[in-house]
């Protein structure tokens, strides 16, 4: 549900109450969780990403994959990992250590469950061996729509490049506004 901060009251009994006003209509959950004890979470609404986006974005991903003659998990971890975003925790930039080894690095850049992208930081760990720190991406599907278009922008670009036809710039930015 999508709404504002109406008032914060103190109730009789010293405990705070929210007010909150929703676009949607409630009253039917409202009547079901009445009386109970609720999980409450609120945060600031962010738009989300177009499906028509991300469908374009798909299909831009096949055909530099494509010409790349590489498999589109690679190509879109690399669009990832030059355009995306961080997973972020509790405002902290999520890391990860992993053996600094070409296996690894292969099985990360086909993964279609997790994206990473590698820094420079190499440690030597107890056992003698090499590793990398990564940082933790999100994925596409998790991204608001300045994420997206970030990253849609990115492949387009990519794309031109490789002298794949694109969409016109109107067509893109309507697209990426949620017009198209």
């Amino acid at each position: 549900m999508t709404g504002r901060l109406v008032d914060l009251s103190m109730g009789m009994n010293r405990k705070q109450r929210i007010t909150v006003e929703v676009n949607e209509d409630f009253e039917e959950k409202f009547c079901k969780l009445k009386d109970s004890d609720l999980d409450i979470e609120i945060k600031k609404h962010r738009q989300r990403r177009s499906l028509d986006a991300n469908a374009y974005y798909w299909v831009l991903i096949t055909k530099a994959a494509k010409q790349l003659r590489i498999s589109n998990n690679r190509a879109h971890n690399l669009m990832l990992r030059r355009y995306g975003a961080p997973e972020v925790i509790d405002g902290q930039v999520v890391y990860l250590v992993l053996p600094d080894v070409d296996e690894a690095e292969e099985r990360v850049l086909e993964s279609e469950t997790y994206h990473i992208r590698p820094t420079s930081q190499v440690k030597t760990g107890k056992d003698g061996k090499q590793y990398r720190t990564y940082i933790m991406l999100k994925g596409s599907s998790e991204y608001d729509t300045a994420e997206m278009s970030r990253l849609i922008n990115g492949i387009v670009d990519e794309c031109k490049e490789m002298g794949i036809e694109t969409m016109p710039p109107d067509q893109l930015a309507a697209l990426l506004e949620g017009r198209g």
